[in-house]
């Protein structure tokens, strides 16, 4: 059952209005399921309108955020819990620790490091937990172009490619986290020791 999601996502509001429209849809999501945010505890972007929509209908949100970041007063005075740590990878292992599922949501750089480092983790089989991305009017549709070719070049195994769980809508995302069943990673590692991929 998942009673804590962490969503990774973007310190800027983007171009496209729906970007924030979707932050604000899927914190009144986990509102009315009652589900526990985690997230990188700015006070900016669209982080800022996620945590303010859950933390205005009384919602539980805890941020993580590296004490550099504290000291550049971007971090959310107002959560629920707010998580000082040493660093950006401490705050990866702190938001893996205390969350069920993660959703990811328009962003950049740090968004798409954190995409990609739980995808890795899944991958080898450090965690066993579902990663979904909320893909706000195809905002992610290159990205995942790039790795359909990235399968097609034998770079990336199918089953490494079907770990991003994607939706446009929250609702169905949702449901597909929860049905997530993790790879078996002995299997592909096999596989790969004998020249295949």
């Amino acid at each position: 059952m998942i009673k804590t999601v962490c969503v990774f996502c973007g310190s800027s509001l983007g171009a496209n209005p729906l970007y924030s429209d979707f932050a604000r849809k899927l914190a009144q999501f986990l509102l009315e399921k009652q589900i526990m945010l985690v997230y990188g505890g700015a006070n900016v972007g669209l982080m800022a309108i996620l945590a303010d929509t859950m933390l205005k209908e009384g919602g539980a949100v805890t941020g993580v955020m590296p004490e550099f970041l504290v000291r550049k007063e971007v971090a959310h005075t107002g959560l629920t819990e707010l998580m000082i740590v040493k660093n950006i990878q401490e705050r990866k292992q702190v938001m893996v620790r205390l969350s069920d599922a993660f959703i990811t949501l328009p962003g950049a750089f740090g968004t798409l490091d954190e995409l990609f480092e739980i995808l890795t983790w899944n991958q080898l089989g450090i965690i066993k937990k579902p990663i979904g991305i909320l893909n706000v009017d195809g905002y992610f549709n290159a990205l995942l172009e790039m790795l359909e070719h990235a399968v097609t070049e034998k770079f990336l195994r199918q089953e490494h490619r079907d770990l991003i769980i994607v939706d446009e809508e929250v609702q169905p995302l949702f449901e597909k986290l929860q049905n997530f069943h993790p790879i078996k990673v002995e299997k592909w590692i096999e596989r790969l020791k004998q020249g295949g991929i």
